[in-house]
């Protein structure tokens, strides 16, 4: 397979580094919107060379690691591909990406959603490992060609990362509980420390519990304005039910309700359970 990848950051870096090890890619070349990004990525080899649109669409598979917005933007430059050509798309959001697809090419096209990432964005930010055991939640898979699912599952299978399917209205709720609501939170907790403390005490002080807080708030504020964009309901109706966990929380420690708070960190702790 020939491989083009749309997007040379994070998430498309690190898809470069991995898809290198697979006996059954022949090339990866690629792009990127940001000149320096282009340059970064040849450096670190992370592709052979970066292309234009023209020479993209000659690959078998092109990957879309881009933020979501230009998801929707850059399918409508993809209209002429092959039939035989899959387009894989990385986005975080995906109820409005699929129903953005042209009709032309929905067979062509795969949506999908590896969860994982760092904090960090750029080509320097690319690491060996990033899907390694991770999961990729694939949506409406039905709705793609026979070739594009086989691929796809090739693709995902060999990078060692766990399938999951459903649909992508669904997928958008899960994924604003899980992702993008502590996003939210992470960026207000790192705004709120910053109104009140001056730089010296931040440093000083800072342990595990707030670097752990606020690391989230290190993300691409490009990237999370879209995804909060698209998917701005679910977003909403996770943080109002945050808003509600945290309002009875201050109010029992407002009003010395100590056994409440016990019993609301308590039941907290059952998250653990699941993830561990």
């Amino acid at each position: 397979m020939n491989i083009a990848i749309i997007g040379l950051g994070l998430m498309g870096g690190s898809l470069a580094i991995a898809l290198k090890k697979l006996d059954f890619i022949n090339s990866i070349v690629g792009t990127d919107h940001n000149t320096q990004h282009q340059k970064d990525a040849l450096e670190l080899k992370l592709v052979e060379k970066i292309v234009n649109l023209d020479d993209i669409k000659k690959c078998d598979v092109i990957f879309l690691a881009i933020p979501v917005n230009g998801v929707i933007s850059i399918l409508n430059d993809l209209t002429d591909v092959s039939k035989d050509t899959t387009i894989i798309d990385l986005g975080s959001t995906k109820e409005l990406i699929v129903n953005s697809v042209p009709d032309s090419i929905r067979e062509n096209f795969v949506a999908s959603h590896p969860m994982t990432g760092t904090e960090n964005f750029g080509p320097h930010a690319a690491i060996d490992g990033l899907y390694d055991g991770k999961v990729v939640v694939l949506c409406d898979l039905e709705d793609s060609g026979y070739i594009q699912k086989t691929t796809a599952r090739k693709i995902f299978k060999s990078l060692n990362m766990k399938k999951y399917f459903m649909r992508s209205k669904e997928h958008d709720r899960h994924a604003a509980f899980i992702s993008h609501m502590p996003h939210v939170i992470s960026y207000s907790i790192a705004n709120t420390v910053m109104k009140q403390e001056n730089k010296h005490n931040i440093l000083a002080l800072a342990a595990g519990g707030f670097r752990s807080m606020s690391r989230l708030a290190k993300s691409s504020p490009n990237m999370w304005e879209d995804v909060f964009k698209q998917n701005k309901s679910n977003v909403l109706e996770a943080v109002e039910l945050f808003e509600i966990e945290l309002s009875k929380l201050k109010e029992n420690i407002k009003n010395d309700k100590w056994e409440d708070v016990y019993k609301t960190m308590q039941e907290g702790n059952k998250l653990h359970d699941i993830l561990e």
